[in-house]
Parts: C-alpha cells; structure tokens; sequence
C-alpha cells in the first residue's frame, strides 16, 4: 500500500514535561465538566447544589431517580464510548499508517451494525433475549473483525491508500444492504427498535452495561498502553521495529483484534457513531504536539470522551424537546477535519 503519510521520529514532536501535564490536567477538568453540564441540563434543570446533594445521598425523589437512572449512566456511557472509540481510530491509523482511515471509514462500524442487526431484527432477539447486551456485544464485535479480516486482505494486495478507503466504503453499503434487506423482513416492533439503535445514541444507558463497557474497555486499554514503545517503534518502519526484536506479524494481529473489540463494544451498545475514531487521534496530535503513543493513547481516550459528550449534549438540547441523532452532530464535526486531511498532500502521523 502506498504510504500517503510522512512518518516521524517520536522524539520529532514532543511537547514538554510540564506543558503535557498542564494538558492533561486542563482535559480532566474538562471532561467532569462536560459530565456536570449533561448531568445538570434538561428538561428538569438541576442546580449545582441540588447535583452535589443527590450525588453524594442518593433518595427517592424525582430529581434523583432522573440523575441515577438517566442522565448520569448516558453522560459516563458518552465518556467511555467516545474515548474507546478515538483510541481504535488511533491504533487503525498506526496500523495503516494512514491518516484518513479509521473504525466508521473502513467499514468496521458497519459490519458491527450488520450483525447486530441479525441478532435484533429475527428470531436470535427472542430465543436469546436473556444474554443481551452480552450477545450483542458479541456479535458487533465478530461482525467488526470480519469485515477487518476482508479490509486488511485487500491492503496487503493493493498499492494505493485511496484504494483502501474506497474498499472499506463498499464494505460499509455491503453491509448496508443486507441489513436493509433484514430490515424490510423483520417485524414492526422489531424494526422500530432497531432504526432507534442504528441512529446513534447513549441514551437508556444501564449501569450493568455502563459496567460491561467499562470492564472490557479497560482491559484493552490497559493492553494497548502496555505495546505503546511498539507502537512507536511501527511509526519508524518495520525494519526499525524489526531490529527492536518486535514480531510484526503478531503485533498486528493484537492491535487489529484490540481496535476493532473496542469499535465493536461501543457499536454494539450505543449503535453507529461516525468520525469520532477518525477526528480526534489528529485533534491529540495537534494538542500534544507530540507522535508519541505512550501520550497520544491516554490523550486520545480524555479526548474522545470529551468531544462525544459535548456532541451528545448538543444532539439532546439543540432541538429539545426533540433529540437529534448523535452520527448526524458527530459528522458535522468530523467531516470538515477529513476534508482538510484529503486536501493535504502529505500529512505527519
């Protein structure tokens, strides 16, 4: 595959000490803030206060069972998501060595819709409805991994970066297709919750699955940080990585398992969520002005959280009473950024 992007020494980039503390410190504070505000505005606006009182005693009241029930468990699924996400978009990108290529883009989100859709739209859903989330979990993320299986095939056959995205769209109106199929067979109730589903939201979030979520992500995550100096050691070239005693064959195998488990989870869950995976890597590289994966993965995670629960919060008020859906605010955000990026020559990883 011909390489479209520049790749750079880690040591090129990097910001200092103190100011990547001062970044962090500032996307933490950022991130809690972003939680209060979806936590605090609503229909029934809560104070500060009132917030603080709730949290800390939970009761039996209206405002609490708001707080616990709905919006806390939607603006904490937001932060996970988001940030699990931008950190698959983060590993693609490394694998493909691509700055244009991320979990939306190449199709990895759709062949999850895909077989969530099998699952939701026939009989699976009925005979099989005591293991959900699990089961959907399950099968997002087995629909992620084939359609990653076909992707990869193909880019280790072609030569050209554009070639690839255009096979990942086709994957992605592939799967589009049988899944409109199943739609037009399955029954009314069935599709009415699954056009919901395919919209994209964190919304009727519960903490079993906040906890699923949670769990898993942060297995992965915890593997992917551990292959950061691999990671970096890809971004010099695979004879560099080689001379490191690294294996290439199985240390792909890894990231391309981990990002698409990731994509897959939050798919499965939350249903489509575009351009995230592929937006925010490039925001924590400008941030951090760093290509250094030990920064950029837990950059990447705070950001991502953040930029999805802004976007939720937007989906959810803009038009209130109305929710718009979370895909249709996350593109508005994105593909301005992926249209810079196709109007680069050459762009730095």
């Amino acid at each position: 595959m011909n390489q479209i992007v520049k790749t750079a020494p880690c040591a090129e980039l990097r910001a200092q000490p103190l100011s990547q503390t001062l970044i962090f410190s500032t996307l933490i504070i950022t991130v809690c803030a972003a939680i209060t505000l979806n936590v605090c505005t609503g229909s029934v606006p809560l104070p500060l206060a009132e917030l603080r009182h709730i949290i800390i005693q939970p009761n039996e009241t209206v405002a609490s069972s708001i707080v616990w029930k709905i919006r806390l468990p939607r603006a904490i699924a937001a932060v996970l998501g988001g940030g699990f996400l931008a950190v698959s978009g983060l590993l693609l990108q490394v694998y493909f060595r691509n700055p244009i290529v991320g979990p939306f883009i190449l199709g990895i989100s759709s062949g999850a819709t895909l077989m969530v859709s099998i699952v939701m739209l026939t009989t699976l859903t009925i005979q099989l409805h005591i293991m959900s989330p699990i089961l959907t979990t399950v099968a997002a993320i087995c629909g992620a991994y084939g359609v990653m299986i076909i992707v990869v095939a193909v880019a280790s056959r072609v030569k050209s970066g554009v070639t690839l995205l255009i096979v990942g769209m086709m994957m992605g109106y592939l799967c589009h297709s049988v899944t409109a199929v199943l739609t037009a067979l399955a029954e009314k109730q069935q599709i009415k919750g699954f056009i919901l589903w395919q919209l994209g939201s964190f919304s009727g979030f519960k903490w079993s699955e906040i906890q699923l979520l949670l769990i898993l992500g942060s297995i992965l995550i915890i593997l992917i940080y551990t292959l950061s100096k691999p990671l970096n050691a890809i971004l010099l070239g695979e004879e560099y990585a080689l001379s490191m005693g690294i294996n290439i064959n199985r240390f792909r195998v890894i990231i391309l398992l981990a990002a698409c488990a990731m994509a897959g989870m939050v798919t499965a869950m939350a249903g489509p969520v575009a351009f995230i995976g592929l937006a925010v890597p490039h925001m924590a590289r400008m941030i951090f002005s760093t290509s250094d994966n030990r920064i950029l993965i837990p950059g990447a995670l705070l950001l991502g959280g953040l930029v999805t629960t802004l976007c939720d919060f937007i989906a959810r008020t803009i038009m209130s009473p109305v929710e718009l859906p979370l895909s249709a605010i996350t593109a508005l955000f994105g593909a301005p950024i992926v249209i810079s990026l196709l109007m680069k020559k050459r762009v730095k990883l």
